[in-house]
């Protein structure tokens, strides 16, 4: 069975032009679940985007390096240095899946 990956803004440093802290992302299968997601940045899919498919598939995040737990959730921080060098924010994501059709809350 496909997982649905859920990214969740954790923490905002400066000024990021589209999460605020709890804002989320909702990926089905190859698609951008627009209906339940708060927000979609470009530059996160981007950083996220060489382990979309790894994690849709279920390898654990630790084995991608994307966490210190064997079965946990991934995490990951959107590519915007912030100040000093843009004008904007960086934001880190903690990235769980889920197996059901619902989304959980």
């Amino acid at each position: 069975m496909e997982h649905i990956l859920i990214f969740e803004a954790i923490k905002v440093e400066g000024q990021c032009p589209v999460y605020n802290v709890g804002d989320r992302t909702i990926i089905k299968g190859p698609n951008i679940d627009l209906k339940h997601s708060d927000a979609v940045c470009v530059h996160a899919l981007f950083c996220l985007g060489p382990f979309l498919m790894a994690l849709r598939e279920g390898v654990p995040p630790a084995q991608l390096g994307l966490s210190k737990k064997k079965n946990g959730n991934a995490y990951f921080h959107c590519l915007d240095p912030g100040k000093p060098y843009t004008n904007g924010g960086t934001v880190l994501f903690k990235v769980s899946t889920s197996q059901r059709k619902e989304l959980p809350k």
